[in-house]
């Protein structure tokens, strides 16, 4: 099993196919001979030598392209031969063309052209009377040897290139074509197309190879993992591989509700939750299923063990059944919103709160009587939200919140601090931020200068503050709340600072000889 005979062709290759009649390998190739022709390499196994290459026509050759070939280069991109039948070779090319080649003679015998982009697979049909050919845009065709014109034509769907196709017969003896991308593996019927079965791996698919006679489908696919289709109405599992017969057998069984109809399929980890291990491979009541990894326990041996190893399941069971009631109830309930012209919010809170008392019927309460009818048709009765009223009864309202409204300057019950206007320009608009402008409390003692200052009274101090004037008049209505405003007083450097005040005001004489004031 290991390696034989390894070797190196002249270029890069783009497939593989072996000859059987003349035992020959034959590698479709990149690029252009000597003579600007493509080539096909065919290695003689029995003598062991390459012979004179298959010339396939690629287009004008350009000198650009070198002998090796590139990535954009033209090449030989497939290669197919029917051997169970007249043994002609075909070969498709990047340029969208297919060439029949005789291996008897050596001679091209036909050229097939017209594909929508290059051709990237071919597979003749088991008679040999038709092919089938897949281009790069996903594009699949069949053809009869006889006629250029194609019998059928199918669009794959994806638009990736067709990276396989194949002729397959089921186990009814019915004519079905494979064809696959990177993404999706197909199976339609050869004479109408007809969609059969459709199979979408996780990982990107490079080829696909069927098990002749079976059922079975293998991927060559980029992932650690290779993956496996079965089919059972393709055929059956092959030779050494039975078990998948027992799996489909236990499967279809399941769907039919036929055998496994009185049964609880449970894991291990249940069985062992339950204390039913002990009964796997000593009764028949524990059925092992290979296909699910469990095993079928009896309906009847299931209750008895699980009311055995919680005897609170009736309970639990009937309040699960009563809580399922309610939510389905809940659910048939008329979820639309009822439309009116005026205070739609109102009538949704009002809805909700029904919905929270378990109350179907809309028409219930408020909504349904008709006194409170024109509180949604008239636009007398909408609910402000902005006033005073509202916001008074619904203190928590956000909305009310943010779109009150502000109280106008004469409507303050004290007036602003008589500030210049120039000063009030040129304060900043948000004075919180400012460190100039922030309020300072101080707190200063009855001792200044090492004397006692007089304590006057509040009458003294308003007259020599000179706001004696009296209070604005409100123009808006008193409504139990009291609103007071007061801007604080910038401490600036350009600020005039306050007289002095002289050592002799406000100090007490020692005596009480009133002519030493005089």
């Amino acid at each position: 099993m290991g390696c034989h005979f390894e070797t190196r062709v002249p270029r890069y290759g783009r497939g593989i196919l072996y000859d059987r009649h003349s035992t020959e390998v034959l590698v479709p190739a990149v690029g252009f001979d000597t003579e600007g022709k493509g080539e096909v390499f065919r290695m003689n196994l029995d003598q062991g030598r390459f012979m004179k290459s298959y010339e396939i026509d690629l287009g004008d050759y350009e000198a650009g392209e070198g002998l090796q070939g590139s990535i954009s280069a033209a090449s030989v991109n497939v290669a197919a031969n029917a051997e169970t039948t007249h043994n002609l070779l075909a070969f498709g090319t990047s340029l969208g063309t297919v060439e029949f080649w005789d291996p008897r003679s050596k001679a091209r015998v036909a050229r097939l052209a017209g594909h929508d982009g290059g051709v990237t697979s071919l597979d003749f049909s088991p008679l040999g009377l038709s092919i089938a050919t897949g281009s790069s845009t996903g594009i699949i065709q069949r053809f009869d040897l006889r006629s250029p014109v194609p019998l059928l034509k199918k669009d794959h769907g994806l638009g990736q290139p067709v990276r396989k196709l194949m002729h397959i017969a089921t186990a009814s003896h019915e004519k079905k074509i494979l064809s696959a991308d990177k993404k999706l593996i197909k199976l339609w019927d050869e004479e109408d197309g007809t969609p059969w079965v459709s199979m979408e791996p996780d990982v990107d698919v490079n080829d696909v190879e069927w098990c002749r006679n079976t059922g079975l489908l293998l991927t060559a696919n980029e992932g650690p993992d290779q993956h496996a289709f079965f089919i059972p109405e393709l055929g059956p599992a092959p030779s050494w591989c039975r078990v998948l017969d027992t799996q489909v057998e236990e499967t279809v069984d399941i769907s039919r509700g036929t055998v496994y109809d009185n049964y609880q399929f449970l894991t291990m980890a249940e069985l062992r939750s339950l204390s039913l291990d002990h009964l796997v491979g000593k009764s028949n009541l524990v059925r092992p299923s290979m296909a699910m990894r469990g095993y079928y326990v009896d309906k009847k041996l299931y209750d008895e063990a699980r009311l055995i190893a919680n005897p609170w399941m009736v309970e639990e069971e009937r309040a699960k059944r009563v809580k399922k009631k309610i939510e389905k109830e809940r659910e048939s309930r008329i979820r639309g919103r009822k439309k009116v012209k005026v205070n739609q919010k109102l009538v949704d809170d009002l809805l909700t709160k029904q919905q929270n008392r378990a109350v179907v019927d809309e028409s219930a309460g408020v909504l349904g009587d008709e006194r409170f009818a024109q509180l949604f048709e008239d636009e007398a009765f909408k609910v402000d939200e902005t006033s005073y009223e509202y916001r008074l009864v619904n203190p928590s309202s956000t909305q009310g919140a943010d779109k009150a409204r502000p109280v106008p300057a004469e409507d303050l019950a004290y007036p602003r601090s008589e500030e210049p206007d120039t000063a009030r320009a040129k304060r900043p608009v948000n004075a919180a931020k400012s460190a100039k402008d922030q309020v300072v409390m101080r707190v200063y003692s009855s001792q200044k200068e090492g004397g006692i200052s007089r304590d006057t009274s509040l009458g003294s101090r308003v007259r020599k503050s000179g706001k004696t004037g009296k209070l604005p008049t409100r123009s808006a209505p008193v409504r139990g709340e009291q609103q007071v405003t007061f801007t604080p007083q910038s401490k600036r450097k350009d600020a005039e600072p306050p007289p002095k005040a002289s050592w002799k005001e406000g100090r007490r004489s020692a005596s009480g000889n009133t002519f030493r004031r005089m």
